[in-house]
């Protein structure tokens, strides 16, 4: 998989891409992180991106013609099936682990990073294909968000966890938060492991997990069990109330 970063500030990712699960999923070569400077798509001297907004206001606004040049430049025979381009925003749809798996599928994902007041409207309506936030909070820019969706997308690549069971048991993968975890030792300042762990039955274990997982679930993250009953069955509501 390969990833295009749309930036105007291409050395932020030396950090956050050089350690870790995708510098050795780079080095291995499962996936490419490719930044691009936007300034390289600007013709003045002084090499603008932004501009004042129209209408007036406060901030400068990233134009749309580097931006549009550049995916078109990264992405010349650009195909729908194989190709995503996103616009990192706080206005965005919330990116959860849903949307990590749905991207994951696409050969070359390009994250546009939003900087200053925002980005000109016309990006969002006629160029990107989505627009995602990673939280309800404002960044200085996207470049944070792009190494956070970079990360999150990456461990579900083939081959780039260890263990391929790792990403079937983490948080998320069933509506609700990963279960508690135990090790070394039992006891510890006089708190003990559940009896369950030490049992050494699996199936026992499977159930405590399963149960102790929806119990965090609904203690720090309610929200996620949002659950509807229809007759006797039970559906948990995928993303904040909607169902598909």
């Amino acid at each position: 998989m390969i990833f295009h970063v749309l930036t105007i500030f291409p050395d932020f990712f030396r950090g956050p891409l050089d350690h870790g699960v995708v510098a050795r999923a780079i080095e291995a070569g499962l996936l490419e992180v490719r930044c691009h400077n936007l300034r390289n798509w600007t013709y003045d001297r002084h090499r603008s991106v932004d501009d004042r907004p129209f209408g007036g206001g406060e901030g400068m606004v990233l134009k749309p013609r580097p931006v549009f040049e550049a995916v078109e430049s990264v992405l010349p025979g650009r195909d729908q099936q194989r190709h995503r381009v996103v616009l990192l925003s706080a206005q965005g749809r919330p990116f959860h682990q849903t949307a990590a798996r749905r991207l994951c599928r696409y050969q070359e994902l390009v994250l546009i990073c939003g900087r200053y007041e925002g980005v000109d409207e016309r990006v969002a309506g006629h160029l990107a294909d989505e627009e995602l936030s990673i939280g309800d909070y404002v960044l200085s820019g996207g470049e944070l968000a792009a190494a956070v969706v970079i990360d999150s997308i990456s461990r579900l690549i083939p081959g780039v966890l260890g263990n391929e069971a790792s990403t079937l048991a983490e948080s998320f993968s069933e509506d609700s938060l990963d279960c508690p975890h135990y090790t070394r030792p039992a006891e510890f300042r006089g708190w003990k492991i559940p009896p369950a762990l030490a049992g050494g039955d699996h199936r026992a274990i499977r159930e405590w997990r399963r149960m102790a997982a929806r119990e965090k679930t609904a203690r720090l993250r309610p929200e996620l069990l949002a659950i509807e009953e229809t007759g006797n069955e039970q559906r948990v509501i995928d993303e904040g109330g909607r169902t598909e």
